[in-house]
């Protein structure tokens, strides 16, 4: 290789994610249409939510879709007691917030079991398997016809 088609990939310090050993974490994955997120549950540290290094009111915008994020949290009377980083990718925005739900509220599963039951009853632990249908070969959309002609 000449010394012109090397690249060089540095990344900035403040990116990467140090994970400190003597922090006791629970992780957990949700996922929601395309969307999948994967929580860890803090025990130690300051309380609050990080999606992708961002604050949860600053990377969900919309108060809807950070109320839907922290929903089983408030559910369980916990909003306080945990440090949470989720980590988000593909989907919307809103299929997003969903799966942060899903993701949080397995963790809590895994932090205590005795959570399980309320969390079922309010339908968080549900995976919404809903997604969008494929293209079939001969039609516009997934069932979307081109439009008939007689001759």
């Amino acid at each position: 290789m000449t010394e012109h088609t090397k690249k060089t990939i540095e990344k900035p310090i403040e990116d990467e994610v140090v994970v400190i050993k003597s922090d006791r974490y629970y992780e957990a994955v949700g996922r929601r249409k395309a969307a999948t997120a994967r929580a860890r549950l803090y025990t130690k540290g300051t309380s609050g939510i990080t999606v992708n290094g961002k604050e949860l009111k600053e990377y969900f915008a919309l108060p809807v879709l950070s109320d839907l994020a922290e929903a089983p949290l408030k559910k369980m009377k916990s909003l306080e007691k945990f440090k949470i980083s989720v980590k988000v990718s593909g989907g919307g925005i809103r299929g997003q917030a969903e799966a942060v739900r899903h993701a949080i509220s397995r963790a809590l599963i895994v932090f205590n079991a005795d959570f399980k039951k309320r969390l079922k009853r309010s339908g968080f632990l549900k995976r919404d398997p809903r997604a969008k249908e494929r293209k079939k070969y001969g039609l516009k959309k997934a069932r979307k016809s081109p439009r008939w002609s007689k001759r």
